[in-house]
């Protein structure tokens, strides 16, 4: 595997070795001990969940706050999105940029997304299968969300605005200023 770190500390796109042959491809998709050697970082995943969605499908943007707090790594089995991080780390040189990956079922690709992140995705193809591991149980009370479009972050969807399907819990979300904190 392939560890690339972004710009946000603590995030990471990982890229798997896939070894091909005529019968179709085989991956190591997890490994613990690789994980942990090259993000530098003891998670421990204690929750997996999956998730389908359909073109313009936007799922976002999610957080856990306080000791419900939670680090993912989230991966597409099928289709493609565009997967976002926002750093939401009170302190952080980083504190309100976001980092944006390409996932797709075709370039097996992952994004590390640690704690004191909110995130979400895009679903840019017809469908798409959305596959992630949680470090940390769900907690209703712990919930936390950040307007998909708050002007402040600056997201760049690269879709139309039109053509964005998205709950009504994730329409009314605050903007990053007045969101819950992390902490």
């Amino acid at each position: 595997m392939n560890f690339i770190p972004t710009k946000l500390n603590g995030c990471y796109v990982i890229e798997p070795k896939i070894i091909n042959d005529d019968r179709g491809y085989f991956m190591e998709s997890f490994n613990e001990q690789t994980f942990r050697q090259g993000t530098q970082t003891d998670v421990h995943f204690v929750q997996d969940n999956q998730s389908y969605s359909t073109k313009g499908v936007l799922r976002g943007l999610h957080y856990q706050t306080g000791a419900h707090a939670q680090a993912k790594l989230v991966r597409v089995l099928k289709g493609e999105v565009l997967d976002v991080a926002v750093d939401i780390r009170p302190g952080s040189p980083t504190f309100g940029q976001y980092e944006s990956v390409l996932l797709s079922g075709e370039n097996q690709k992952q994004f590390f997304v640690p704690r004191g992140f909110a995130h979400g995705f895009l679903v840019l193809s017809e469908s798409a299968v959305f596959f992630y591991k949680c470090d940390n149980f769900y907690n209703k009370e712990s919930e936390g969300g950040i307007l998909y479009n708050d002007p402040s972050l600056k997201i760049n969807w690269d879709f139309p605005e039109s053509g964005l399907i998205i709950s009504e819990k994730d329409k009314i979300q605050p903007t990053l200023a007045n969101a819950k904190k992390a902490w």
